[in-house]
């Protein structure tokens, strides 16, 4: 296949979706194409979403808690799932906190942890947080750069607004990649052995 002259619309997608699959086998390991779709559909709505809002009263979906949240849920019991699907129990030895020791019994290993009884709280809201973090995030960028521009398009329809699109612009960008990319590393994180 001939790829096509100069930048067209194809070859910028090819050059996304070469980036973001390196980006995932580099994250998420051997089993990064078991999981690409999800975090290349995650990376599309969210950019598209961010995009819309860059058009004058159309408001793009991400300036929604409702849609922020969303996707920080499907993200936070997707990656949660493809943990306890891989370790089975043993996913919850990375909420225990530090293993001291290890003992030997019945053909197992056995890690004490005698710190979990302080580490599980701890670890399971720390958990839960990323919820926040991933819905606020996306959020509270999304808003303010909609704010903004909206602000300068009513205060200077022309001039200004362009130069605050276009950093819109970027930054719609770089927050679709940014939530990706953490869904990419939860999900690696969630693969790899609880220590």
């Amino acid at each position: 296949i001939v790829p096509d002259e100069g930048v067209t619309l194809r070859n910028a997608l090819e050059f996304v979706v070469e980036s973001l699959s390196g980006l995932a086998r580099d994250t998420m390991g051997d089993e990064w194409r078991r999981y690409f779709p999800l975090v290349g559909t995650i990376f599309a709505f969210v950019l598209v979403s961010n995009l819309l809002g860059l058009v004058p009263g159309v408001g793009g979906a991400s300036s929604d808690v409702n849609m922020t949240t969303a996707w920080a849920i499907i993200s936070f019991l997707t990656y949660n799932a493809i943990g306890i699907r891989k370790h089975g129990f043993w996913y919850i030895n990375q909420f225990l906190g530090p293993s001291f020791f290890e003992l030997h019994l019945f053909g197992r290993h056995i890690h004490v942890r005698a710190l979990a009884w302080f580490f599980l709280p701890l670890e399971l809201i720390l958990h839960l947080a990323r919820i926040l973090t991933l819905s606020i995030r996306l959020l509270a960028n999304m808003f303010a750069d909609h704010t903004v521009v909206s602000v300068w398009i009513s205060l200077l329809p022309i001039g200004i607004p362009a130069l605050f699109m276009g950093l819109g612009l970027l930054l719609a960008v770089l927050q679709a990649f940014v939530f990706s990319l953490l869904t990419m590393i939860y999900i690696g994180q969630a693969l790899e052995d609880p220590h």
